[in-house]
């Protein structure tokens, strides 16, 4: 999964990335509010858990959040938040999080939270295309009825092609939404692409290059 974590205090920030990462997760970290606001103000932030502190500097957690569920209610969030704040976290419940940690907290606690939060999220996230179904939580791909072993970088641009089935992504948001953190050129996502067509040539799903707009994935 990928998850965004937004934390001023870069020592936990790396703590609870490099945890999470442990946990087979793909982690982008923030430290300014600012950024935070300008990500997540836009449709098809590429994230599928946000984890959130509430006193950041430039522009507050609150603010933050509140731009988020103006246009996603569904992303999970995970305040981060002192122990003593027990206004902010109500605020912040108000607004639309899910779920609240307060500082210190165990590492243990928050793998299990964002576990919880994860499984939730993923009881509507099976994805269907023709006879194609992906399975986020167990990060599975069937097709016609069978497994489909993909490397995992092809697991990750199927799944965002999937997300957005039958529109046209263009290479930027793959970027983002598939390969967040990596540096990933055009030419290594034109090979990925290649390798699924056809991996799908046989099959009722059809992977299409729309000229000038990016790649779709379609079935009759």
């Amino acid at each position: 999964m990928n998850l965004l974590l937004i934390e001023d205090d870069a020592l936990l920030a790396e703590t609870l990335a490099d945890v999470l990462r442990l946990e087979g997760h793909r982690v982008t970290t923030l430290g300014d509010g600012s950024e935070a606001h300008q990500r997540l103000s836009v449709p098809n932030h590429g994230n599928d858990l946000i984890l959130l502190d509430l006193n950041l500097p430039s522009c507050s957690g609150l603010e933050v959040l509140a731009a988020l569920r103006q246009h996603d209610t569904k992303t999970p969030v995970l305040i981060l938040t002192a122990r003593g704040a027990i206004e902010d976290r109500v605020q912040g419940l108000d607004l639309g999080a899910d779920d609240y940690l307060a500082k210190p907290f165990a590492l243990d606690e928050l793998e299990a939270r964002v576990r919880a939060l994860l499984r939730r999220q993923a009881r509507d996230a099976t994805l269907q295309i023709g006879t194609l179904n992906f399975d986020s939580l167990a990060q599975r791909f069937t097709l016609r009825g069978e497994y489909l072993s993909l490397p995992p970088r092809e697991q990750r641009l199927l799944a965002c092609l999937m997300r957005h089935a039958g529109e046209p992504v263009d290479k930027a948001r793959l970027a983002l939404e598939a390969f967040a953190g990596e540096s990933l050129g055009d030419n290594a996502i034109e090979v990925y692409v290649h390798r699924l067509r056809r991996r799908l040539s046989d099959s009722d799903v059809t992977l299409y290059t729309v000229r000038g707009l990016g790649y779709q994935l379609v079935s009759p």
